[in-house]
């Protein structure tokens, strides 16, 4: 992995006491990480994230809205097709540093083979959507987005819930580019085989319950 930081540590002269100064700075925030871990529990929505333990407010209706429709399609497809295993809301992926609770995740046959009924600390997803909101906007569009593709998260889509817009960002090496928002149209999904929906299926009643038909009708 090509990285301007470690380019600029390897070429510093005082390297050695860098490497030892972050190596104590990881070892405490590990120490943090166990106690999360032996902390957290069911009634709220939890997240580690660069060695703060972060609780999550209580969602607006938008927000909850367009996730579990968002959910109830990538479910229903999922399961008709066989496809893999979807999770909403308070399902915790692991990552190496940080730990997160995306509003909804997907797993390809491979990794859903793993997951047993008493996984609590999930596996990196293949796809993660977000519903973005003025509390989480800074860290979905930032850590988040930086960590979900320097691990291989293969896509990543952004809601908009006030704007009603959804960005499919797609992994390209380790970085997702630019791409535009989309309030319209159809989204489809490389990471979920012929999974297609209408934007307006996730802020939209009876555009959900249309495309939800769609689905169960298909097989």
């Amino acid at each position: 992995m090509n990285s301007p930081l470690l380019d600029a540590l390897l070429d510093a002269p005082e390297l050695p006491e860098l490497i030892e100064q972050a190596q104590r700075a990881f070892a405490r925030e590990q120490k943090l990480r166990q106690k999360f871990y032996a902390d957290i529990t069911p009634e709220h929505k939890w997240e580690f994230i660069q060695g703060e333990v972060i609780m999550h407010s209580p969602a607006l209706n938008r927000h909850l809205t367009a996730s579990q429709r968002t959910y109830d399609l990538l479910s229903a497809y999922a399961r008709e097709h066989q496809l893999g295993l979807v999770r909403h809301e308070k399902a915790m992926t692991s990552f190496p540093r940080n730990d997160y609770e995306p509003d909804v995740i997907f797993f390809g046959p491979a990794k859903a083979a793993i997951i047993d009924p008493d996984t609590l600390k999930f596996p990196i997803p293949d796809l993660i959507v977000e519903v973005l909101s003025p509390s989480t906007l800074k860290r979905d569009r930032g850590i988040k987005f930086k960590d979900y593709a320097l691990h291989g998260v293969a896509e990543y889509w952004i809601i908009e819930p006030v704007a009603e817009t959804v960005e499919v960002h797609r992994l390209a090496g380790n970085i997702y580019p630019a791409v535009p928002a989309q309030s319209d149209g159809v989204l489809s999904s490389d990471v979920v085989p012929g999974f297609e929906i209408p934007v307006r299926a996730i802020f939209d009643e009876v555009e959900n319950m249309t495309a939800l038909r769609t689905i169960l009708s298909a097989v």
